[in-house]
């Protein structure tokens, strides 16, 4: 199971929160925390936390902290299918490339996508247990 940290205020990053839990329907790939909450202070030291990025951030189950592009290619491998054949494709791509397109779009992502009401969203009760504080 992989523990997805994100950007509580970001559009994008609550999409693809989103996008995530359509696509994982008994809950069993993904746990969800916003990097602004007390899980992600309490599982990642402040040192780290001060390096990483303020969008998405992957917790492996074996306590890998993975980001940028690394962290997608994780999430898309844990997805399966033909989204494992993506992460495949993307490996390709060298690590400096596929980072520096993560990092344009992170940081144009916030002018591109109004920012949601809420940190957390109202979620149905069904789905309440995969999120974290």
């Amino acid at each position: 199971m992989l523990r997805v940290f994100y950007d509580g205020h970001c559009a994008l990053c609550h999409g693809a929160v989103k996008f995530l839990l359509a696509r994982d329907p008994d809950g069993g790939r993904f746990r969800f925390a916003p990097l602004e909450g007390e899980t992600f202070a309490r599982l990642v030291p402040a040192a780290t936390r001060a390096g990483l990025p303020d969008s998405v951030v992957v917790l492996t189950g074996d306590g890998a902290l993975l980001s940028r592009s690394a962290g997608v290619i994780a999430l898309l491998v844990e997805l399966g299918g033909g989204w494992r054949v993506l992460a495949g494709a993307l490996r390709r791509v060298p690590r400096p490339l596929r980072d520096g397109a993560y990092d344009l779009v992170a940081r144009v992502r916030k002018r591109l996508f109004a920012e949601p009401p809420d940190v957390c969203p109202m979620l149905p009760p069904e789905l309440r247990a995969r999120f974290e504080g």
